[in-house]
């Protein structure tokens, strides 16, 4: 007998499985009579109905049935009392039987009552999602905040649905609240990077944190994030004061700004580092950074009178001053011998004094002691120097021994890097093509950038006359720039355009000379050369690269502003996926003037 039972279960069971299935397919193929007509049957079984449950209604809501719907959800929520969703589809019923009003106050109810308790809370608020109802999820949000008297409720549930209406200003608020509260700057730095992009969005998220930073003086998140935000912008200048105040309120002894300085330096921005290094210097004159703070000032200050052309000898000059001041404040120690690198360089490529250069640097290894990389490093300038000594087996050799000697380190790449543009400007293109293929999968970007970047001039450009006549040409004019002969490589560039107009190089031979013009000073030509890359050349690779240089042309060296934003804009514009585009945004925007704080 129980046997028999059993056999009887099991084959209702499995009948009622297949029902469903059934059910299910007509329902998938859109035929909703006939699903409905199975979808009645097994609604009578109340496990089974609630496994039918949201096709069934589905499918009564596309034939209008709304009488037979409105039988079923009664139903169900009797038989599921604890089961709010079920409730929430009763309203959600009302809604499309054409009874907007009545909904509305039963979605009230459901709220009011929800909000009571949290895992009602959370049930519901995955149904509005559902549904699309994202405005009453933050209506049953915020009614559970105010019932539970925690401003601070559910603030990651708020900040998610705010995102998803549209609403950045009101979660930035409560994202920053999370954030503030549970100091987690990763999540809100998070939050930022994903859904703040826009320019108008920009402004609001600086505007709520300036809010929140002057409502807050002794608390530092806020002014964390701005600096970080700040960063991610490349606005050191305003990154600056936020960062001293941060440093001077913790009692950090310019920790803070020097870190902020180094970030600065490795981005190239010469001009905030060396006030940043100065800062250090001047306010912690007795502090564990001024040493380090000191050279890097000397350091800034000469990256940036390498980089204003036509690069000023007296200027030059007053650096090597500062260096030896440096040396001889500090003595010639371990301490000091970046800046006898630094003060070596200066006199192999500025003034010419090859050999007290190399005797400099001779001299830093002797004091370096223990320390192979900074050696090594010394051996690759030494190597510069003989290149520009007209030596290159000279630099050759010393290439090889760092390479050999860094085998591991970024450094062996960096000496694999110059020993293959040795060979380019010697013309041995096939061998220097050879090392940078390989310099391709080099662990550092910058280092594989620039070698992707020459082999592709090598490979564009040889070949297409047998004799690589132009290549020869052109690599010895870059050497000549390298060895900062830029008159001879003037008059060698002008020679090579008009003999190779119609050759691949044309485009590389206008902005080596474009660039050449801007280091003497011959600002209208150089504006000339840049302006024919973009207007005949408008599709070949250096095209941006011409725009952003001459709108820095205009905006440095004119002093044009309103040119200098128009190319800023015209490269947002025409260059949308260029490396440049978040610098010309930045340039543009400091023009407009909107850097107020």
């Amino acid at each position: 007998m129980l046997k028999t039972i059993i056999i009887f279960f099991l084959t209702a069971a499995t009948i009622m499985g297949q029902d469903v299935d059934l059910a299910n397919a007509y329902f998938k193929q859109g035929e909703y009579d006939k699903a409905n007509e199975l979808y009645k049957k097994i609604s009578k079984d109340k496990d089974q109905a609630r496994i039918i449950h949201n096709n069934y209604l589905l499918s009564l809501q596309k034939v209008k049935d709304f009488e037979e719907a409105d039988k079923f959800i009664k139903r169900q929520i009797k038989a599921n009392e604890n089961i709010i969703s079920y409730k929430a589809d009763y309203a959600q019923f009302l809604e499309y039987s054409g009874k907007p009003e009545l909904a509305r106050k039963e979605f009230d109810i459901l709220i009011d009552n929800a909000s009571k308790v949290d895992a009602y809370v959370y049930e519901l608020q995955n149904y509005f999602y559902r549904v699309n109802k994202i405005d009453l999820a933050i209506k049953l949000l915020l009614t559970s905040r105010e019932r539970g008297k925690d401003p601070y409720r559910h603030d990651v549930q708020l900040a998610r649905a705010y995102l998803y209406v549209g609403q950045k200003e009101k979660m930035l608020e409560e994202v920053l609240g999370f954030g503030q509260r549970n100091q987690n700057p990763s999540y809100v730095q998070a939050t930022i990077q994903d859904n703040i992009k826009e320019e108008a969005e920009i402004e609001m998220l600086e505007k709520i944190l300036y809010s929140k930073i002057q409502a807050n003086p002794n608390e530092t998140f806020y002014s964390e994030i701005l600096i970080w935000h700040l960063v991610q912008k490349h606005e050191f200048a305003r990154a600056f004061l936020q960062t001293k105040a941060i440093d001077k309120r913790l009692k950090l002894e310019g920790m803070k700004v020097f870190e902020l300085a180094a970030l600065a330096f490795q981005n190239g921005d010469f001009r905030n580092a060396s006030k940043m290094y100065q800062y250090v210097m001047e306010e912690y004159p007795s502090g564990d950074f001024y040493p380090i703070a000191r050279r890097l000032y000397i350091q800034s200050k000469e990256e940036l009178v390498k980089n204003t052309y036509p690069v000023s000898l007296p200027d030059i000059k007053e650096l090597i001053v500062e260096y030896e001041g440096l040396i001889k404040d500090l003595g010639r120690s371990p301490k000091t011998i970046e800046a006898l690198r630094n003060l070596a360089l200066l006199h192999a490529f500025y003034l010419n004094d090859h050999n007290k250069a190399i005797e400099i640097l001779q001299s830093a290894i002797q004091i370096s002691a223990n320390n192979p990389k900074f050696r090594d490093q010394c051996k690759l300038d030494m190597g510069d120097i003989y290149i520009l000594k007209d030596e290159p087996w000279e630099s050759t050799l010393l290439y090889m021994q760092v390479e050999k000697n860094q085998k591991e380190d970024n450094l062996g790449e960096v000496a694999k890097l110059k020993n293959a543009r040795l060979q380019y400007y010697t013309g041995q293109f096939e061998l220097s093509k050879d090392i940078l293929d390989i310099l391709k999968k080099a662990t550092t970007r910058e280092i594989a950038n620039d070698a992707m970047q020459l082999s592709l001039l090598i490979q564009d450009n040889i070949g297409l006359d047998t004799s690589e006549t132009a290549m020869k040409e052109f690599a010895k004019v870059d050497l000549l720039i390298f060895q900062n002969k830029h008159y001879e490589a003037i008059t060698a560039l002008e020679s090579l355009f008009q003999t190779y107009k119609s050759h691949s190089l044309a485009d590389e031979i206008l902005w080596l000379r474009a660039n050449t013009y801007l280091k003497i000073n011959e600002v209208d030509k150089a504006i000339l050369d840049l302006n024919t890359i973009i207007n005949d050349y408008k599709y070949d690779i250096l095209s941006d690269d011409a725009m952003f240089t001459l709108a820095k042309t205009f905006e440095e060296k004119k002093g044009d502003k309103v040119r200098a934003m128009e190319y800023y804009k015209q490269i947002l514009k025409d260059y949308p996926g260029s490396i440049y585009g978040a610098q010309a945004r930045i340039k543009f925007r400091e023009l407009r003037g909107d850097f107020v704080n």
